[in-house]
């Protein structure tokens, strides 16, 4: 099954200096997130990639043509390093289409300008190039299947960093309530989607708030509350925390665990 993937985002909140790579091409220790959100898709057994390229396009492109596989990978030198072996790979079967799909592009434009490369796929995924999960994608490809619905996407619960406050019209605190203790969920992201879905998308539109909220107003969005692992990397907060957690062995690293 195909994937696209929207890695378009300037990543503003997380320039420590004057970086200018897109926010998707920011590592977390020496991939960037995009590399480990393909690896995540890849170990379920979705390796064909269509990339929508914005900001920082040409970073992203020679990322992959100069790809190191040693890098993350176990190998063999020999004749004092003319010869390298490798023990494993990484993208050896991977196929990547690298579209541009404008700088300043809505992401349901992007998906539209992307369409021609998803003919005779009834079924797709797509993600944000910037958000980590651990769900298990093919069994959210099941329970789209089982619905005549056009998409799907996973709930998950707010960042608990962000606080509400419960004021009245005065300015008087009488609570702060941890976003995370709050009976809502927040799209995820990892959608799942049919053709159908354009049906719902004009030019210009955005995915969610445009796509998604007319294709609910049918019926045919659906939405699969998750409570495991999942990260968005907006901030640098996020990707120090992110980083700590690679360290020891990430919860999305599902392809370094036989059983996942």
């Amino acid at each position: 099954m195909k994937v696209v993937l929207f890695c378009g985002g300037l990543g503003m909140r997380m320039r420590a200096d004057n970086q200018s790579l897109p926010k998707p091409m920011m590592c977390i220790g020496e991939r960037p997130v995009l590399w480990h959100i393909m690896r995540y898709y890849a170990h379920y057994g979705h390796t064909e990639f269509i990339l929508c390229l914005g900001y920082g396009a040409q970073a992203v492109k020679d990322y992959f043509l100069h790809y190191q596989e040693t890098t993350s990978n176990d190998f063999v030198l020999t004749k004092g390093g003319q010869h390298v072996d490798l023990i494993g790979t990484d993208i050896s079967d991977w196929t990547i289409t690298f579209v541009d799909t404008g700088m300043d592009t809505a992401i349901g434009e992007r998906l539209r300008r992307v369409r021609p490369y998803l003919e005779g796929d009834e079924m797709f995924l797509a993600n944000y190039g910037d958000v980590l999960t651990d769900a298990p994608i093919n069994a959210l490809v099941e329970e789209l299947e089982a619905t005549d619905a056009v998409g799907q996407f996973i709930a998950v619960k707010p960042q608990d960093s962000f606080h509400v406050v419960d004021m009245d019209d005065s300015g008087q605190v009488s609570g702060l309530i941890p976003a995370g203790d709050l009976p809502y969920a927040i799209n995820g992201g990892y959608f799942v989607l049919r053709q159908g879905i354009f049906d719902y998308l004009d030019e210009g539109d955005d995915l969610v708030m445009d796509g998604c909220i007319k294709a609910a107003r049918d019926g045919r969005m659906r939405a699969v509350p998750y409570g495991g692992f999942w990260a968005p990397m907006d901030t640098l907060k996020e990707r120090t925390h992110l980083e700590d957690l690679h360290r020891h062995g990430g919860p999305w690293e599902v392809w370094t665990r036989a059983w996942a």
